[in-house]
Parts: structure tokens; C-alpha cells; sequence
């Protein structure tokens, strides 16, 4: 099988059942935001698999979970809502937003409590997370957008929502297991 199908080259790509729509069309925006924070956390996972902190072995736990669960997202959206296809792939679920929670207890647990707004940087691994959140958080915004014209599956939004809070405690703890700060927020003066 070629890697190439010429089938897009008229602006168009298919969904999951056939359906083809517009490359630039809100769910497939929506799509494509979370493929690419699919591969930021992969980048972060690349550094974080180099590193022998504390929380390497916690991290790619998360990471071999969470990249698994976003490929579930992307199935979900192009996936309409009672498509013939739907007994075929694997929706978002409550369960996977109380799995995201729980890392996000575990992670945030080795983490010293915020006293001020953090600034994306530190360790590298933090910096890479930061920018992960920061895709997720588009992710997020787009799978709104695509919400007010189509039905979408609620649980995705929750869940791309808990995988913000989770990168975010995430970069925290890389900091910390570096022995480097957090940067904080320094509110200019007027």
C-alpha cells in the first residue's frame, strides 16, 4: 500500500465511515490540534525518557496512556455521533476523565503548592510540557468551536480540558525533580 492516496489533493479528506469534507473544516481543525499535541507530548516523552528523575517512570506511564488516549480522540471526532462506524472505535469515557484526574492527584501531589501564577520555562522537559499545554489548550478551544454546529462526544472536551491541568502539574513536577525553580510571574508596575 502507497503512503500517498492523491484522494486529498482536491482540499478534501475523508472521515472515519467515508464521509469526505473540507481539510480546513472544524472537525478536522480539531483533529489535526490534537494530533499535534499528540506529537509535542511525544517530544516532551522523548526528553523525559533521557532523564533519570524521580517521576521518569510515573511520566512514561502517563505518556504511553494519554498519546494511546488522544489517537481515541481523534477516532472520536471523526467519528460522527451515530455513525454506522461507531461500535468500531473507542469514545472518550467518564472513566478516562477520572483516570486523567487521578494522575493529575499524583503528579500535583510531589509538587510544592502554587503561591503565584508560573511562567512557562525551567528544565527543558517543562518548557516541552508547557508547549504541550499551551497545543492542548487549542485542542481544547477548536473542539468548542466544532461543538456549536455538531454533536461531539461531551467526555473528549472534558477529557482534552483534565490533559491541560495534567501537563501543566506535569511541567511543575519536572521542575522541582531538577532542583529548578518554577518562574514566576513578575507583574510589571505602572
Amino acid at each position: 500500500m502507497k503512503l500517498y492516496t492523491r484522494t486529498g489533493d482536491d482540499g478534501t479528506t475523508g472521515l472515519f465511515g467515508g464521509e469526505r469534507v473540507q481539510k480546513d473544516h472544524p472537525r478536522i481543525q480539531a483533529i489535526g490540534a490534537v494530533d499535534e499535541l499528540n506529537a509535542a507530548i511525544g517530544l516532551a516523552e522523548a526528553t523525559s525518557s533521557t532523564s533519570s528523575s524521580s517521576s521518569s517512570e510515573l511520566f512514561d506511564r502517563i505518556f504511553s496512556r494519554l498519546q494511546s488516549r488522544l489517537f481515541d480522540i481523534g477516532a472520536d471526532l471523526a467519528t460522527p455521533q451515530a455513525s454506522k462506524h461507531e461500535a468500531k472505535i473507542s469514545r472518550i469515557s467518564s472513566r478516562d476523565v477520572e483516570e486523567s484526574e487521578r494522575w493529575i492527584d499524583e503528579v500535583d501531589s510531589g509538587n510544592v503548592p502554587m503561591s503565584n501564577f508560573v511562567l512557562p520555562g525551567g528544565t527543558e522537559l517543562a518548557a516541552r510540557l508547557h508547549l504541550a499545554r499551551t497545543i492542548c489548550r487549542r485542542a481544547e478551544r477548536l473542539i468548542v468551536h466544532l461543538g456549536r454546529s455538531e454533536q461531539i462526544n461531551p467526555q473528549a472536551l472534558i477529557y482534552i480540558n483534565r490533559v491541560s491541568d495534567l501537563l501543566f502539574a506535569m511541567a511543575r513536577r519536572a521542575n522541582k525533580d531538577a532542583d529548578v525553580a518554577d518562574v514566576p510571574w513578575m507583574p510589571g508596575h505602572k
